[in-house]
């Protein structure tokens, strides 16, 4: 990418664990990607002076800022990059589309189907305006997962008769860990439904490309209180004899109904033990199958019920070659990938889009749906009721 190549201006809300993959994504990209425009990393924005100007220098945003709606009217930004926790996505989402700023917004894309609504349509109405935005649903964009989405696409495993998805987690599994927002409702809307079960679902509706329609399910919260740390009391240290209410699940379990009728089961848990970050979906066809797991994100396992029989069985496929979806960018065959590659993959395909002023994917209607699943299986496991029809507007994008 030439130095003439014109400025994309970016400004992030928020920094912490998503700010820096984030940012990675913003430095690395244009570093490795022919992009049609130059993102610049001008603003991180954070409401601690000090802690915003700690997260820039580390990770090279020029300047930093405590108030996100002076920096949203600037004339010298172009892109809001959001990953502040969910109960601010609506207002500042809303906000940068209504100011002309192409967004950027972690998922799930708010804490409530109202606030995911009111945002898709702000971005309706600034998509008329060649304004974009996308929701940063990240492991979509992990090579091993796009080429089990194009297999399927492809018809490699024939009709898709069953689709199994889970990601499962155990950094809470010690009843002694402090309380942080994750816990809390009024901040993150669910708990691990909604922070990890969203990758599930919208991962599985990705690679099946088949939308989720009816649900039932079940939560379950299972420590009910924690340490709360000293700092979230205003007081200095962090340890602390008092224990906070947990408002959210700990475990999230559903059986979903997709519109072709297939039928699916998925899992949503923080108490997986010995599972650090095991996202996994399985889609099984009339012809054959495929597996994909985030804790062996540069592998897919392919299965082709048509090979001979003596032959069959599930192959391991190391995505590494050039052919595979992005890899090209980066290293020689046989050289794997990490974490971090995709918010690099996020990067490019989102600058891609606004130079050509198409919709990038996915898109603020496609987190609406996701939104709409968690909404319905917390209303399922609430009432207990056996199937929970998802709300539905044609207009929207499907995936």
């Amino acid at each position: 990418m030439s130095r003439d190549t014109a400025p994309l201006r970016v400004a992030m809300i928020g920094h912490g664990f998503m700010g820096a993959a984030h940012s990675q994504g913003w430095r690395t990209a244009p570093r490795f990607f022919d992009l049609p425009l130059r993102p610049e990393m001008q603003v991180l924005v954070g409401r601690s002076a000090e802690a915003v100007r700690a997260a820039a220098d580390t990770w090279g945003w020029a300047e930093t800022a405590t108030d996100w709606r002076s920096v949203i009217e600037r004339d010298d930004i172009d892109v809001v990059d959001i990953v502040t926790p969910g109960d601010s996505h609506a207002e500042i989402a809303i906000a940068a589309l209504n100011a002309g700023k192409h967004v950027l917004c972690e998922k799930p894309l708010a804490n409530s189907v109202d606030e995911a609504k009111a945002m898709t349509d702000a971005a309706a109405r600034a998509a008329d305006s060649g304004v974009m935005a996308m929701v940063g649903f990240t492991y979509r964009r992990v090579p091993a997962a796009t080429l089990a989405r194009d297999l399927v696409a492809a018809g490699r495993i024939g009709e898709v008769r069953q689709i199994r998805a889970s990601y499962r987690q155990d950094w809470l599994s010690d009843a002694d860990s402090p309380m942080t927002w994750r816990l809390d409702k009024a901040r993150a809307g669910s708990g691990a439904l909604g922070d990890i079960g969203a990758h599930a679902i919208d991962l599985a509706q990705f690679i099946s490309g088949q939308r989720i329609a009816a649900v039932s399910g079940v939560l379950q919260t299972i420590v009910g209180e924690r340490p709360l740390l000293a700092e979230s009391r205003g007081l200095s240290g962090t340890a602390s004899t008092e224990r906070g209410t947990v408002t959210v699940d700990d475990l999230a379990l559903f059986s979903a109904r997709f519109e072709s009728g297939v039928l699916g089961s998925f899992e949503a848990s923080r108490f997986a033990s010995g599972r650090k970050n095991s996202l996994r979906v399985e889609i099984s066809g009339s012809t054959g199958a495929v597996a994909f797991d985030l804790e062996d994100l540069n592998s897919l396992q392919f299965f082709d019920a048509t090979a001979p029989i003596e032959t069959q069985g599930f192959t391991r496929i190391l995505v590494t070659e050039p052919e595979h979806p992005y890899v090209a960018a980066w290293w020689p065959a046989g050289h794997t990938l990490g974490y971090e590659h995709g918010f690099s993959h996020q990067a490019k395909d989102f600058v891609e889009a606004i130079s050509s002023k198409t919709q990038p994917r996915p898109s603020f209607a496609d987190g609406l749906q996701v939104q709409r699943v968690l909404a319905s299986v917390e209303s399922s496991a609430a009432d207990g009721s056996a199937w929970t029809t998802i709300d539905t507007d044609q207009k929207e994008v499907r995936s």
